[in-house]
C-alpha cells in the first residue's frame, strides 16, 4: 500500500511543525574542509533562529558530538546521534507526511548524493529510515530517487519541481515523466504537478526548485526573478515566470505571483554561487530569511519587505547567508520539518 492509497498527504510547509530536523556538518565531506570552522558557526546560527520559534533536533556523528554541543548550547535543541556524510538534510531525510486523523506517516526516498557528484553517501541513504523509526512515523520507501528540495507543495493537492532535476538521468534514467510524475501522486498524494525548466545558473543540484519558487499559499507561488538581461538568470526565471503566469493549480485556479528580485550575481573561484532569498524556511509564526549583505543589502531588505508583506502574521528572522553558501546550500537545504500531529 502506497500513501495515496491510504490517504497520506504531504502538508505544504506551512503548518504546525512538531520540531524541525536538522544534520551537524561533517569535515571529511566539505567541499571546503578548511572552513569546517566557520561553516559549523554558520549553521549553528541557523540552528539557534529556528530554535527561536520551534525545537530542533540536530543529527550528530559521535565524533563530532561535543563539538556541536559546544556551538549549541541553547534552549530547544537537542542532539541525535545518527551517523551522517552530509549536512543538507532536506535532501536525504524523509518527507513527511499526515494521514486522514493527523497519524504521522513518511516518505524514504532513494538518496544518490545529487546524481552522484559526492561518494560515499550510503549513511546519508540510511538517515530518513533512522529518522522515521525515531518518530514512530509509519515508513513508505519510494521506487525513487528524490531530494527533498526539488520539490514544494500547496497542501491542495499541487507539486512544483524543475525538469532539470527529476528529468536528469543522473536520478532516474530508466523512468519517463509520465512514470515519475505518477510515483509523486502515489507517494505524496498530489493530482497536479507543475514543471518549470530549470533552476539557477550555478546550482549544483541540478536545478532545485527551492531555490527558484515556493507556494505562499493555495493558489499563490513566490518567485525570485533578475532582470538583468545580461545576467544567465534572466532568460531561466524569466521562462519560469512565463510557465507559471500559464499555469493553474489542482483545484483549477489561476497562480497569484509574488516575484523577490534576485541578489547581485556573486563569484567564488570562477564559479558562481547560488544566492537564493527563496531558500528560506517556514518555522512557527514565522520565516528564516538567508541575506548576504555587502553589495547585496539593498536587495536583502527589498526581500525582507516583500516577505513581510506576503506573510504579515509571521516574523522574519534574518540570518547570515553567506556563512554556509560555498558548500552549496542555505538555510531551507539544511532543514526537514516534522508536521505536528493532526496537522492538516
Amino acid at each position: 500500500m502506497n500513501p495515496l492509497e491510504l490517504n497520506y498527504r504531504m502538508p505544504p510547509e506551512w503548518v504546525e511543525h512538531e520540531r524541525t530536523f536538522m544534520s551537524w556538518p561533517v569535515k571529511d565531506s566539505m567541499v571546503y574542509p578548511d572552513d569546517h570552522e566557520s561553516v559549523c558557526a554558520g549553521y549553528a546560527g541557523i540552528v539557534k533562529a529556528i530554535a527561536e520559534f520551534e525545537p530542533v533536533s540536530v543529527l550528530v556523528n559521535e565524533s563530532d558530538e561535543e563539538l556541536a554541543k559546544e556551538h549549541l548550547n541553547a534552549p530547544n535543541i537537542d542532539l541525535v546521534r545518527i551517523p551522517h556524510s552530509d549536512a543538507w538534510l532536506r535532501d536525504n531525510g524523509p518527507t513527511f507526511l499526515i494521514g486522514e486523523g493527523g497519524e504521522l506517516a513518511g516518505v524514504n526516498w532513494t538518496f544518490n548524493a545529487w546524481g552522484g557528484k559526492y561518494a560515499p553517501w550510503d549513511l546519508d541513504d540510511a538517515v530518513a529510515p533512522q529518522i522515521l523509526e525515531r518518530t514512530q512515523a509509519r515508513r513508505f520507501d519510494a521506487p525513487l530517487v528524490m531530494e527533498g528540495g526539488s520539490l514544494h507543495v500547496d497542501g491542495e493537492g499541487t507539486v512544483v519541481t524543475t525538469e532539470e532535476c527529476l528529468l536528469n538521468p543522473n536520478r532516474n534514467p530508466e523512468l519517463s515523466r509520465e512514470q515519475i510524475e505518477e510515483e509523486l501522486r502515489r507517494f505524496l498524494n498530489v493530482s497536479k504537478v507543475i514543471w518549470l525548466k530549470r533552476g539557477l545558473d550555478g546550482d549544483e543540484t541540478d536545478g532545485h526548485v527551492d531555490n527558484i519558487a515556493c507556494f505562499a499559499a493555495p493558489g499563490k507561488v513566490v518567485l525570485q526573478v533578475c532582470d538583468d538581461p545580461a545576467d544567465e538568470n534572466y532568460a531561466i526565471t524569466q521562462e519560469n515566470l512565463r510557465i507559471l503566469e500559464a499555469e493553474t493549480d489542482a483545484k483549477g485556479r489561476r497562480l497569484e505571483i509574488v516575484k523577490i528580485p534576485q541578489p547581485p550575481k556573486a563569484i567564488f573561484e570562477d564559479s558562481r554561487l547560488t544566492l537564493s532569498y527563496l531558500n528560506f524556511y517556514f518555522v512557527n509564526g514565522g520565516i528564516v530569511l538567508p541575506v548576504f549583505g555587502g553589495p547585496a543589502a539593498e536587495a536583502d531588505r527589498e526581500a525582507e519587505r516583500i516577505l513581510q508583506e506576503t506573510f504579515p502574521q509571521r516574523r522574519i528572522r534574518t540570518v547570515d547567508g553567506m556563512a554556509i553558501i560555498k558548500e552549496g546550500g542555505n538555510v531551507h537545504c539544511t532543514t526537514q520539518q516534522m508536521p505536528r500531529g493532526g496537522a492538516r
